[in-house]
């Protein structure tokens, strides 16, 4: 299983267009300590040619030039961009479609809530149909803190996916929002058939239910989220007023944070931290909370990092 990270920061990205945090200005400072970031998805292969893109920024572009094995290498028209998995509809997870529509039809995986959203408050699945007939949805099944069976893509052949429910919050834009519904946000546990590797991947994820922690503890490597050191962090910076469990993300610190979380799992699983808010001071390489997570044995994902399984 190959996994390429192609973008590791949260909405908005590293500097975001309307932001002067403190990471923000060095970002636009071009300080080697805090390297610029575009918006969160990763991308999964079992054979390096053809690629699962989880998740479809609004940033895709520049993602797909940054990244070769994105890149057309086999025909006029191409691309290394096989197929689609959203983990939810939040604006900037789903809206990169927009920018894929020359690749339509293209088959997108996504749960019943999700496919909801994006066909009616924010509606991309009937916007894109005017383009060779648009997005193929590929229902992804949910019920509850059950998970349905272990299901394959065609892309990735020799990989097993199977969809965790988690606890984070639908869209701003969602009927949903502050009360969602199992499928709005999920997780994956994608395990390699040949060799017996295992990823859990969670850019979203509010709580930590006693279920989701068992795969957590099941996982090789945990890429999950990092969005927030401090749960009131956009308040302290006055950028605001929202904490991260409103939005649906576990903060870092704290005695039921992410960090005591992850420390709780096998000293053989790699813990890697992805969807990174420009405000977080782990964006600072030289910064006190890096230094903390390094002690910890916790890495922060990168554009561009790539890495086997």
């Amino acid at each position: 299983m190959q996994i390429l990270v192609v973008g590791s920061g949260a909405g908005g990205g590293l500097p975001q267009w309307n932001c002067n945090c403190p990471n923000c200005r060095e970002a636009r400072r071009s300080n080697p300590a805090v390297t610029p970031r575009t918006q969160s998805s990763i991308a999964i292969s079992s054979d390096g040619e053809r690629w699962l893109l989880c998740n479809a920024s609004p940033d895709i572009r520049v993602q797909i030039a940054a990244n070769p094995e994105l890149h057309p290498r086999h025909g006029v028209r191409d691309s290394g961009i096989a197929e689609v998995l959203l983990m939810d509809a939040q604006i900037d997870h789903a809206s990169g479609l927009l920018s894929l529509r020359e690749g339509c039809p293209l088959n997108v995986w996504c749960t019943p809530a999700v496919h909801r959203d994006l066909s009616t408050g924010f509606p991309l699945f009937p916007m894109l149909h005017h383009w060779q007939d648009g997005l193929y949805w590929q229902p992804i099944l949910v019920d509850g803190e059950h998970r349905q069976a272990a299901f394959e893509v065609p892309s990735c052949p020799g990989l097993r996916f199977t969809a965790v429910v988690l606890d984070s919050n639908a869209p701003p834009y969602s009927p949903r929002r502050g009360a969602p519904t199992p499928g709005d946000n999920i997780g994956l546990y994608i395990e390699d058939a040949v060799k017996g590797s295992s990823l859990f991947y969670a850019p979203g994820l509010g709580r930590l239910t006693d279920a989701v922690r068992g795969w957590l503890a099941r996982a090789d490597c945990v890429l999950v989220d990092g969005t927030l050191w401090h749960d009131d962090e956009l308040v302290r910076l006055e950028v605001g007023q929202a904490t991260g469990m409103e939005m649906g993300h576990l903060a870092l610190a704290g005695e039921r944070g992410m960090i005591r979380e992850l420390d709780a799992l096998p000293e053989t699983t790699r813990r890697i931290l992805i969807h990174i808010n420009n405000t977080n001071p782990i964006l600072d390489e030289r910064s006190a909370e890096r230094a903390v997570l390094e002690g910890h044995g916790i890495e922060v994902a990168f554009d561009g990092m790539r890495f086997e399984l």
